[in-house]
């Protein structure tokens, strides 16, 4: 066997904030225009990014759910036009509904009537546009664990974080409790249906449940959790305004930024603001609280290129709306093919770098599920020990 000198190549995975970032650009840009070609675009940019950067996760293959709701999305917004869209807007008539009779009081609402294919356009592609920020957001959720997204809040949000992070996992944990203990139950061949099977399964899982809320709070308390630093009255004072005040700024820069008929350039400013301010009150809060870390993530160049990828699709876009550029916002009244603008898309194919520039994800270590079987099974069998077991001849 031949032995390389070549040292292995070490892998690791990219930081959370970086892909929240790179997402958050790419759904601002499906917010910004209502072009079908340039929201298909981005959806299919965040999905290509996840099948080649994900890794064996169990969270990376929440995409597939975000697709789906996606398309229900598209098809409930279609549905809505058909049922309850505006009227008497002159159009290609693709079929006529039976029409509901309403009172005077309700003219502006129509129930039925003539369907016409410009209108229907019109709402698969705000539905579209909606699929699209989802697809941004669930490439994320795909791609950027949230423990290691904990890890990375600030001291101040830490402890509301591991509240929601707690709050969040405690149903796919009971689900994951209540197939465990059943599988243990069917092995033994003891009914799982019926009142005696939730009986029997009721039981394990609570005390499961119990178990892991005592490892928690044991974890929790060996590692100072809550613990706080005397702080000056001013201090405090200081970090929530600055903070409070921070969150207002980006708001209202958000609204501008989002808002197609406000203006970018002033909403852009107000969020950098904000976002500065906020951080300032977040760091002055933040001496409080007593945190170390343990291996925390780098921020190296992937992680700029990643969410500067983002960052210059976003300003292809705002470049292109400050311009006039036309494409970028379409309405199909009257019908007419939409044109395709070129800098959105140079901008939306520069959100592909990912692609090339993320390291190789470091593979995920799932327990096994014979390890993940006996503690369910002995409390099953904890319960069940009155149950004759059903030996098969």
């Amino acid at each position: 066997m031949v032995r390389s000198d070549r040292p292995a190549v070490r892998r690791r995975s990219l930081h959370p904030l970086a892909w929240w970032a790179w997402a958050a650009g790419m759904a601002i840009c499906a917010m910004r225009t209502t072009n079908p070609f340039l929201l298909a675009l981005i959806g299919a940019a965040a999905c290509f990014v996840v099948a080649a950067c994900r890794g064996n996760a169990p969270w990376s293959r929440s995409i597939t759910f975000f697709l789906r709701l996606g398309v229900l999305v598209i098809v409930i917004r279609v549905a809505i036009e058909v049922l309850f869209g505006q009227r008497g807007v002159p159009g290609h008539v693709l079929f006529t509904l039976p029409r509901l009779p309403l009172p005077s009081w309700a003219a502006a609402v129509s129930i039925g009537g003539a369907v016409t294919l410009e209108s229907v356009l019109d709402a698969a592609v705000e539905g579209l546009q909606i699929a699209a920020i989802l697809l941004c957001f669930g490439a994320a959720n795909s791609l950027a664990s949230p423990y290691r997204l904990l890890r990375s809040l600030p001291a101040v949000l830490y402890e509301t974080g591991v509240a929601v992070t707690v709050a969040l996992s405690f149903t796919p944990e009971l689900v994951q409790s209540i197939g465990l203990v059943r599988q243990a139950r069917r092995m033994r061949g003891i009914p799982t249906r019926g009142v005696r099977g939730l009986r029997g399964v009721a039981v394990p899982v609570l005390e499961s449940a119990l178990d892991r809320s005592l490892q928690l709070a044991t974890s929790m308390d060996a590692r100072g959790y809550g613990r706080r630093n005397a702080a000056a009255e001013s201090s405090r004072r200081l970090a929530a305004t600055a903070t409070m005040g921070g969150l207002l700024l980006a708001a209202a820069g958000l609204y501008g930024v989002i808002d197609a008929g406000s203006m970018f350039g002033f909403g852009l400013p107000l969020t950098a603001l904000g976002a500065v301010s906020c951080g300032a009150g977040l760091a002055v809060g933040g001496r409080r609280t007593s945190r170390s870390r343990y291996r925390p993530d780098p921020w190296r160049a992937p992680e700029w290129l990643v969410a500067g990828s983002g960052l210059a699709a976003l300003v292809a876009i705002a470049i292109a709306r400050a311009l006039d550029t036309s494409g970028l916002i379409v309405s199909f009244f009257p019908l007419a093919a939409p044109a395709l603008p070129i800098l959105p898309v140079v901008g939306i194919l520069v959100g592909l770098a990912p692609v090339a520039v993320t390291p190789a994800p470091r593979p995920t270590r799932l327990p096994s599920r014979a390890a993940h079987t006996a503690p369910a099974a002995d409390a099953a069998s904890n319960t069940a020990s009155a149950e004759p077991a059903k030996v098969p001849a």
